[in-house]
């Protein structure tokens, strides 16, 4: 198979009769998924969910051995897709990698062309990992609260888990597309990194009281939650009429404790966020955006660490701490 080598370095999970353990070994075409589109891997980037599958302490992958990493762009070295042609730069975010196909940790990666995405103009092979899932997940939460009805005019909108890389980015892509954007988070000693990204106020979440009643006095016309559970909770009572609560992570935990009173009385929507599993017409439309008018544009700074296929484990602990600030872009390959 000319212009790729017999044998590369991958990211691999296993999960077997010698236990849960993750590491770079040396694989060949024939250890990945099929797939009638191959690239060459130049970048990936690091997720919680990457954390959590590399660490072993969250349950992401649904088969074993597979690369890790759900996150991945690079370049067309070989196709059986007619969409497709060796050379092109392409992406892909969510997908199934790195829960039921090898991921973006691999120098060369097969992927199913249904869910490849052309980079668009206006974004690097570096920036697109850069937003990542992060991003993505991010513009699919402003996409879908603006499809019922939130716009600017409304109200501040509130976002949670700021310092993420979620967090960091819908702070900055909802500024860019005119919002007045506040900020939770739980380490105080980076508001001043959230303001710069475009943040009007930041809240420290030690400091929050939601009150107990069914409803509160309406603090945001909107919110992005990256945290879940009694955060969420909170949340539900103190949205203004009409707004939209995206609920996209839970860092907090999965519980939700609330009462019908925000939807019936206020007409507040609680929306779903799978980014994973985004209808492809959808996925094009938004990182269209994100390379035009959604594109952020403190993008680098928020992408503040750059590591080597080989060196994630840091990263890894790290994010498993909570310590995590911004975006972690992995260099695979050249790109």
């Amino acid at each position: 198979m000319a212009g790729i080598p017999e044998r590369f370095s991958a990211f691999r999970v296993h999960n077997d009769s010698d236990g849960y353990r993750s590491g770079i070994e040396e694989i060949s075409l024939d250890d990945l998924n099929e797939g009638d589109v191959t690239i060459e891997v130049a970048f990936s980037s690091i997720n919680y969910k990457d954390a959590l599958a590399a660490t072993g302490k969250g349950k992401i992958l649904r088969r074993y051995p597979l690369c890790g990493g759900i996150d991945v762009a690079g370049t067309v070295v070989e196709s059986e897709s007619d969409d497709y042609a060796p050379g092109d730069p392409v992406l892909v975010t969510g997908s199934g990698l790195s829960e039921v196909r090898d991921g973006g940790y691999s120098h060369y990666q097969r992927l199913d062309s249904k869910s490849v995405v052309p980079l668009p103009e206006g974004l690097s092979l570096r920036e697109a990992m850069a937003l990542g899932t992060a991003g993505f997940t991010a513009a699919l939460s402003l996409y879908r609260m603006e499809a019922l009805g939130q716009s600017p005019d409304q109200g501040p909108i509130v976002i949670t888990g700021a310092t993420g890389g979620v967090g960091s980015l819908a702070i900055n892509i909802l500024t860019r597309a005119g919002y007045d954007v506040h900020a939770i988070t739980g380490k105080v000693s980076e508001f001043d990194y959230l303001e710069g990204l475009g943040a009007t106020q930041c809240l420290s979440r030690h400091d929050l009281y939601w009150g107990q009643k069914p409803l509160e006095t309406a603090r945001w016309a909107g919110c992005i939650d990256n945290v879940g559970d009694e955060m969420l909770s909170g949340l539900t009572r103190v949205i203004k009429p009409f707004g939209n609560i995206a609920s996209c992570g839970l860092a907090g935990g999965i519980s939700l404790q609330t009462t019908v009173m925000p939807f019936i009385i206020r007409g507040v929507s609680l929306i779903g966020i799978s980014s994973s599993n985004c209808p492809y017409p959808v996925r094009k439309e938004i990182w269209q955006r994100l390379a035009d008018d959604w594109k952020p544009p403190k993008l680098e700074e928020i992408a503040n660490k750059e590591v080597r296929l080989e060196d994630m484990g840091d990263t890894f602990d790290t994010m498993m701490r909570g310590g995590a600030l911004g975006r972690t872009v992995v260099k695979v390959g050249n790109g």
